[in-house]
């Protein structure tokens, strides 16, 4: 029946967002990945630069105590890149998964079908998951991923970032990792025109003005708002 056909399409633009938030996780992560590689050996090639620049400057033990610092910084950026590398497989694998989940719609030919209202509950666990996160239950959202073996479809790790910086902004009235975050999606919030950016660093001035901390805020807005100036 005409009645009972699936809108493949019209389900698939509705779950986007759901095919969309371990992109980005992943994008985010390579990102900061490449940042940090790139910036850690630029400063370790600028110094042994200047060491052999300056070699006279410098006794055997000195220069040998220095190439021992730059090799255990190598092996923390190592370290960091190999857990990084983890939570991209993780991130990877989870795509993956729900890329499969939904390819299964086009494998239905009726919302009739007992494998169709499966998928179909299942949907609802995962939304009913989402909105639990979204408001802070993360016991009960818990164990609805653990019973329902759903850790691919939940963003636990993402909601857990939002939780941390709302409550930094709540309770300690510091707007560090919002900033943090909006130095890391600044073309996208671009796109957008989105004064989120602005808007943090105006709390900040206001903190440091209530604070009585006025030559802070002087050299404050000085450094970050003046760019702002037309907004």
């Amino acid at each position: 029946m005409e009645m009972d056909k699936i809108n493949v399409n019209n389900m698939l633009a509705i779950e986007e967002p759901f095919m969309k938030a371990p992109l980005e996780q992943l994008k985010r992560s390579i990102r900061q990945s490449q940042k940090q590689a790139e910036r850690e050996t630029a400063q370790i090639n600028a110094a042994i630069s200047n060491m052999i620049k300056n070699k006279d400057m410098f006794s055997a033990e000195e220069m040998d105590k220095a190439l021992g610092g730059f090799i255990e910084r190598l092996k923390v950026l190592r370290r960091k890149l190999e857990e990084a590398k983890q939570e991209e497989a993780q991130l990877i694998s989870r795509s993956r998964q729900r890329a499969a989940d939904l390819n299964e719609l086009s494998s239905f030919s009726s919302t009739a079908q007992p494998e169709f209202q499966r998928w179909c509950r299942t949907r609802m666990e995962r939304v009913l998951i989402d909105y639990m996160l979204r408001n802070g239950n993360v016991d009960t959202a818990q164990h609805l991923i653990e019973n329902g073996n759903l850790e691919h479809f939940a963003d636990t790790s993402l909601f857990a970032l939002v939780m941390s910086t709302e409550r930094e902004l709540r309770e300690n009235h510091s707007c560090r990792s919002a900033l943090q975050w909006c130095a890391e999606n600044r073309s996208a919030l671009r796109k957008v025109q989105s004064a989120l950016e602005f808007e943090l660093r105006l709390q900040e001035f206001v903190e440091m003005a209530r604070e009585r901390h006025v030559a802070d805020a002087i050299a404050y807005s000085k450094k970050h708002l003046v760019a702002w100036s037309s907004t």
